[in-house]
């Protein structure tokens, strides 16, 4: 990474920034008490977590619908 090239840019380049971003947005969804989660539904919801959380959730919910649904 250009490390020096983005600093000089004004941009910011640690790590503790991103994680707690992460803790914030996804672990404190999963985290909660009693929850136990599967693989693919942890990778649902952080999905759904990190759309609502950079403004795009209405990319979600315009997106056409693919699934059959049931009767």
């Amino acid at each position: 990474m250009r490390c020096k090239w983005f600093r000089q840019c004004g941009l910011f380049t640690g790590s503790g920034v991103v994680e707690a971003g992460c803790k914030s947005v996804i672990g404190q969804r999963l985290k909660q008490s009693g929850m136990h989660w599967t693989t693919d539904g942890a990778d649902a919801i952080v999905a759904l977590r990190c759309r609502e959380a950079s403004s795009q959730w209405e990319a979600i919910c315009n997106t056409p619908h693919t699934q059959t649904r049931t009767a």
